[in-house]
């Protein structure tokens, strides 16, 4: 384990919230807003790509979304199609590129939510359903801010689905990016 930075803040009593602190804020506060990124994921000529928040079985954390992003970095058009709670298709791999809001914890927290991508897949997400559909177009950043109103609970994930339909023979590739807080469930 590495040693903490001198000036570094150790948590050791609750964060109280005051009126007018962005909610965002208070939760970095306390430890619980964590970033991360893809790197570039690659698809077209008739395969496509995704990257989603998988909250895990065992997380015991509900998954508050906070912002989502697609950056089309390729020549061709693409959509992006959201899902709650789907199982997505292909190999997937975890994004180490994760990070905590709040850098001056010592020790820094980790999050239970995983981030993962899959590049070069074929098939659909299954199970679930698909909220809505946004199109990127080449050289375009699209995204929403959701401030932690879509929430899923141990087992529930948060998937985009890219593909590019408009140019199926054509390559294409895309970057994404989330942000969210993790809330410990309260069980009786």
């Amino acid at each position: 384990m590495k040693s903490c930075k001198k000036n570094a803040i150790l948590l050791t009593n609750p964060i109280t919230q005051i009126a007018g602190m962005p909610y965002s804020l208070y939760l970095s506060l306390q430890g619980k807003y964590f970033s991360g990124f893809t790197g570039k994921l690659a698809f077209g000529n008739g395969n496509n790509a995704w990257a989603g928040l998988l909250n895990p079985v065992n997380s015991r954390v509900n998954l508050h979304l906070y912002f989502w992003e697609v950056s089309n970095i390729g020549p061709s058009p693409v959509r992006a199609r959201i899902y709650f709670n789907s199982y997505p298709p292909g190999q997937r791999t975890i994004v180490k590129t994760v990070f905590q809001g709040n850098t001056t914890l010592c020790p820094p927290p980790k999050p239970r939510i995983r981030l993962y991508q899959a590049s070069d897949v074929a098939g659909e997400p299954e199970g679930g359903v698909r909220v809505f559909v946004r199109r990127a177009l080449p050289e375009v950043t699209i995204g929403d801010e959701e401030v932690g109103k879509f929430i899923f609970p141990p087992g529930g994930s948060f998937v985009i689905f890219l593909s590019n339909p408009e140019t199926p023979d054509e390559p294409a590739s895309a970057t994404l990016g989330f942000s969210w807080w993790e809330e410990e469930v309260n069980c009786q």
